[in-house]
């Protein structure tokens, strides 16, 4: 009966684009976002490889569906997406370990990871697409 009466009442902030979420929460939001798109498009990945590996014509057409300006700008964003899968993944393993948990070093981590997974793409969407 007690607790009843004690218990506290917590504000509740509904609002979704009023919540603002620090770097961390917001790159932990898009490593599971980015999993699940990885996950969801693995279908269409492994079509465009069987199909690019069964017949020296389906490979000229698999490599005219990856020539056109939308498809490059998908591939780019699945290439963004498994780089900062990546290397989120690897900064959730070393939290796991217990370095960088504090405020300041997991702020850091989170910029780090941006950074290089941008980076990483560019230099990968370059080599490979362009």
């Amino acid at each position: 009966m007690a607790e009843m009466a004690v218990k506290k009442r917590r504000p509740k902030n509904l609002d979704l684009p009023t919540i603002r979420l620090p770097l961390p929460g917001i790159l932990s939001i898009i490593h599971r976002i980015s999993g699940a798109a990885l996950f969801l498009l693995l279908p269409f990945l492994l079509w465009l490889l069987q199909s690019s590996l069964a017949s020296p014509e389906s490979f000229a057409a698999a490599r005219a569906v990856v020539a056109h300006p939308l498809a490059k700008i998908v591939l780019l964003g699945l290439i963004w997406f498994y780089m900062h899968h990546f290397c989120a993944g690897i900064r959730y393993l070393l939290l796991d370990l217990h370095k960088g948990v504090e405020l300041e070093a997991a702020r850091l981590s989170s910029k780090i990871v941006f950074a290089v997974s941008i980076a990483l793409t560019l230099i990968i969407g370059a080599k490979v697409l362009w």
